[in-house]
């Protein structure tokens, strides 16, 4: 094993594999993958395998298409089978509510490009033969739907990356990282020590124990998660022979449900609301290519959802149940990027969806590592948007509530009630009292209006039942006099010699006189908008402007403070 590297990578699961790729394919050759176990140990090698390009940020969206349409180029360059059937699927709404999400999610694809189309419950029935159209009130079909051989994926990635340059070593266990003072990272394995000028924490199952290893929190969880395979089916083999192709893939929504071919018979997967952790404080290092007990408790008001919208599914047995762990976040998406105060340091964990975000999020983080930037909008899986505030209690709570949601409507405005309220201010009490709403930003508790006694908040894809009530406030702070309560803003005291040219280089605007405010876009060196301040000069006539207040978003404090430490002078 080499002794010095431009970077290292931990994890050799499917996002580790597929940052080393995408470093390697970028150009940086002299880069090592460090794997404690085989690769695809831990998560990956049990994965149901399925993928897809629907996601409610667009720009994560983006970054999932771009994944499925690698899966070529990697088995070309690779040689490896990726196992890829791109099988189509459909998304089957149950409510008219559903239908509204669905019918929203349409006209993102349209934009986005992805080819999706609303069509009757009965046209989904002969796309997919097993369901029951009287079950469902619509449908989408998604032409881009499909699943894959998890370890042939992965492996194809890795042995990709080694064309091009990369590095892989198996059975070699991270056992400590040092930040050296000449500011690389040493890298203590049990075959020595490897010195980087990054390193890049995909560690999966074990990225809180990474992270660790430097002093690091992550807000991430490991969920049992469980999907059954049934016995072959006869329905299942009528439609293989007279189409010529599988069946294709299922949501059910309301069913808490997932569903797609595996060999004669059929694989369900289940978000269940029953929801269990595992392993809550720590992972162990000897966990790897195991399996949980099944529990099928848990899981059997799913399934009798199910088996009711799938009739086909009461007449054929069970072959096996998997349960296996995989990581989330508080809000599902993974953490991705640079760790403010820890120059050289990387994320790429709690990527909960890999087979759809894994090869987006290899190409995210590749080109912010060598262009500085990732080349998109990726707020939604910056790691900075979590702060010491996520702790493991907020974690926990935040993970569950997810996961039991996986396949929840959230609906414009609705607020989500685990693991708060975790902040507030010492006005908190106080407005309760009058009635305020609240919710939540960088874990602080925000008041967003003031609900009349007896007034109850009811969401809708239309006008909620706070309209009325927002639009008086509104027409009172215009026509009279309000107060705005704005603590969530995240504040930032700048001076010292060189303040006012730091600032007039970092802001797009003239910088106000002393005694005056003004309006402060940040802008990144293309143009995009990365952050709005209110900017004010506190100096006074004969301070030089070497005094200044900026007050911006709250829930980009620590993206903001990232920004301005990496463009100091």
């Amino acid at each position: 094993m080499k002794s010095h590297a431009k970077v290292v990578v931990i994890g050799g699961g499917v996002v580790g594999c597929s940052v080393l790729f995408h470093l390697a394919r970028h150009g940086w050759t002299d880069i090592l993958l460090l794997e404690r176990d085989e690769l695809t140990s831990g998560s990956t090698w049990h994965a149901a395998g399925g993928m897809h390009t629907i996601n409610g940020d667009p720009n994560v969206a983006k970054l999932q298409k771009y994944t499925i349409s690698l899966y070529k180029e990697i088995e070309e360059l690779s040689g490896q089978a990726t196992g890829v059937h791109l099988t189509g699927g459909v998304l089957l709404a149950a409510t008219e509510a559903r239908l509204d999400w669905l019918r929203g999610v349409v006209a993102k694809g349209r934009y986005l490009g992805i080819d999706l189309e609303e069509i009757s419950p009965n046209e989904a029935a002969e796309l997919m033969p097993l369901l029951d159209p009287k079950q469902f009130v619509g449908a989408v079909r998604n032409k881009e739907d499909g699943h894959l051989d998890p370890s042939g994926v992965t492996h194809a990635y890795a042995k990709a990356a080694r064309k091009l340059g990369a590095e892989v070593e198996r059975f070699t266990k991270v056992e400590g990282i040092v930040r050296r003072p000449d500011g690389l990272w040493r890298v203590i394995t049990n075959k020595g020590d490897v010195v980087a000028e990054h390193v890049v924490n995909a560690g999966g199952l074990w990225a809180r124990e990474v992270g660790r290893m430097i002093g690091l929190e992550l807000p991430v969880l490991a969920m049992e998660h469980m999907y059954l395979i049934t016995e072959d089916m006869p329905e299942v083999a009528a439609w293989n022979q007279n189409t010529g192709t599988e069946i294709i893939h299922a949501v059910d929504f309301d069913g808490e449900l997932y569903l797609r071919q595996e060999r004669g018979g059929m694989l369900m997967g289940t978000y269940e609301k029953a929801n269990k952790p595992w392993s809550e404080f720590s992972t162990p290092w000897n966990f790897g290519h195991e399996l949980l007990e099944p529990d099928i408790d848990r899981i059997a008001p799913s399934l009798e959802v199910g088996f009711r919208h799938f009739p086909a599914f009461q007449n054929t047995g069970i072959r096996q149940i998997i349960n296996g762990p995989f990581t989330f976040a508080p809000d599902g998406n993974p953490l991705v990027g640079p760790v403010r105060g820890l120059p050289g340091f990387w994320v790429a964990c709690g990527v909960m969806a890999g087979f759809s975000q894994g090869g987006g999020v290899g190409l995210a983080l590749a080109n912010w590592m060598i262009e500085g930037d990732p080349g998109a909008d990726i707020w939604a899986m910056d790691v900075s948007r979590y702060g010491d505030w996520a702790t493991m209690a907020y974690t926990n709570a935040k993970v569950r509530e997810n996961y039991s949601r996986r396949f929840s409507i959230r609906f414009p405005n609705e607020e989500l009630p685990a693991g708060r309220p975790l902040k507030t201010t010492p006005v908190y009490d106080l407005l309760s009292a009058k009635g305020a709403q609240w919710g939540v930003a960088y874990g602080l508790e925000v008041p967003l209006w003031y609900a009349p006694e007896g007034v109850k908040d009811e969401f809708s894809w239309r006008r909620s039942s706070d309209f009325q009530h927002v639009a008086k406030e509104v027409k009172t702070v215009r026509t009279r006099v309000g107060l705005s309560e704005i603590s969530s803003f995240a504040k930032y005291r700048v001076t010292g010699e060189g303040a006012a040219g730091w600032l007039d280089r970092l802001l797009a605007c003239k910088l106000p006189k002393p005694g005056r405010m003004t309006l402060a876009p940040m802008l990144k060196e293309d143009g995009r908008l990365i952050g709005d301040f209110s900017l004010a000069n506190l100096g006074s006539p004969n301070s030089n402007g070497e005094d200044w207040f900026l007050a911006g978003s709250g829930i980009a404090e620590q993206y903001h403070m990232r920004w301005f430490e990496a463009h100091l002078p």
